[in-house]
């Protein structure tokens, strides 16, 4: 690192001392599990969605909360899901957790969500469902969701990970006609617990199986065991369940983050309007500016080089490193990574949106606590690199 600069993470938590506090107070509680802290996380977390028909199910990842919603459906061995390819593992590995065939999409060039268009080219009588990505928090449109589930007859299971709070026409991600909504609450994510995830929908026969698998197949969550006066000892096991379930330390966490979630927000939009003004004239593809500021969940910034670019990629990361600047790739696409690619043999040309990105994309640091001085920093990096009068 050059003298003279600090070092920037890539993402960091946005942690106050009420979280702090929220998660002592939990600890000197002695309920340490799943209990009053989830169980409220939980109807805050709809109440905020603003859709009383909604239940939500929280779980340690959203991992986790994909894996019980691909379950509910009944999915298993012949059947097929379309998933991005640009995407973390996650949105895949839990549709062969079932047995199921995950069946690679390539993306749109602006937003890098998911085609739906090329979706619709791959779907046969064996496809039962789509989990398609928010990517970086700009949503895919409800109702071309809905238009695309109904035209096809296939369920839809969202993977919102980057997409809390973000708003299309009007109406939270996550207040949908989707089977269901999956988010993540991991330490980089635009509300964080560390680990955590929520699982939301109307279903009400898909939530029910969802808390009986998250822990274990027991009929009774633990919670309402050790709080009733029926003897805690006494349930049944209906399920071959997993270990899901979110502790209350966790839960305590996220819920004085949703309550700062809209502030977190604003404080994201800011760094990103100074990124789209103050970098617009370097030779960088910047990613969708959305007017709307209910619109973006402004979870991450991916900028990509252009052929103008005089250095690429990976050389802009090193430099960047080099002055501070941490960075990372949001994503290696899946079709990339051989597992995927030698198990479903995938080609690059197949998914040239996807490819092509990938050679060109890189995400600047990007978190609601930032400090002008920081982004300053890595826009003068940048600049130095990338300006007129670099090198």
């Amino acid at each position: 690192m050059s003298a003279g600069h600090d070092f920037i993470p890539f993402a960091i938590p946005d942690i106050t001392e009420a979280e702090v506090q929220a998660v002592a107070e939990t600890v000197r509680s002695g309920w340490l599990t799943t209990g009053p802290n989830a169980a409220a996380f939980e109807r805050e977390f709809t109440e905020y969605l603003g859709a009383e028909d909604l239940h939500a199910v929280a779980v340690n990842s959203a991992t986790a909360g994909l894996h019980l919603a691909v379950e509910a459906l009944g999915l298993g061995p012949g059947d097929e899901v379309l998933v991005p390819t640009w995407t973390f593992t996650a949105t895949a590995e839990v549709v062969r957790y079932v047995g199921a065939t995950p069946v690679f999409v390539d993306v749109l060039p602006d937003t890098l969500n998911i085609d739906l268009d090329a979706a619709a080219a791959l779907v046969t009588p064996r496809t039962k469902a789509i989990i398609p990505v928010h990517f970086a928090g700009v949503p895919i449109g409800t109702a071309a969701l809905a238009e695309f589930a109904s035209a096809q007859r296939i369920d839809v299971i969202e993977d919102a990970a980057h997409a809390f709070p973000v708003q299309d026409a009007g109406r939270f991600v996550g207040d949908s006609a989707s089977r269901a909504i999956v988010f993540s609450f991991y330490a980089t994510k635009t509300i964080a617990t560390g680990e955590g995830g929520m699982l939301v929908t109307r279903d009400a026969d898909l939530a029910r199986r969802a808390r009986t698998m998250r822990l274990h197949g027991i009929s009774r969550d633990v919670f309402n065991r050790y709080a009733s006066r029926q003897p805690a000892w006494q349930y049944e096991v209906v399920a071959p369940g997993f270990k899901y379930n979110m502790t209350d330390m966790a839960a305590a966490m996220g819920r004085v983050q949703l309550s700062r979630a809209e502030e977190m927000r604003s404080n994201r939009r800011a760094i990103a309007e100074r990124y789209h003004a103050e970098l617009a004239d370097l030779p960088l593809s910047l990613p969708v500016r959305v007017d709307d500021p209910t619109g973006h969940a402004h979870h991450l910034f991916v900028v990509r080089t252009t052929d103008a670019s005089p250095l690429g990629r990976d050389e802009i990361i090193e430099q960047l490193a080099a002055r501070g600047v941490s960075t990372s790739v949001h994503f290696i696409p899946l079709h990339l990574h051989p597992y995927w690619r030698d198990t479903y043999d995938l080609a690059p040309g197949d998914f040239p949106v996807a490819t092509d990105a990938f050679a060109r994309a890189f995400s600047l640091p990007f978190f609601s606590s930032m400090t002008d001085a920081q982004v300053s920093q890595v826009i003068g990096a940048l600049r130095e690199l990338l300006g007129a009068d670099a090198d």
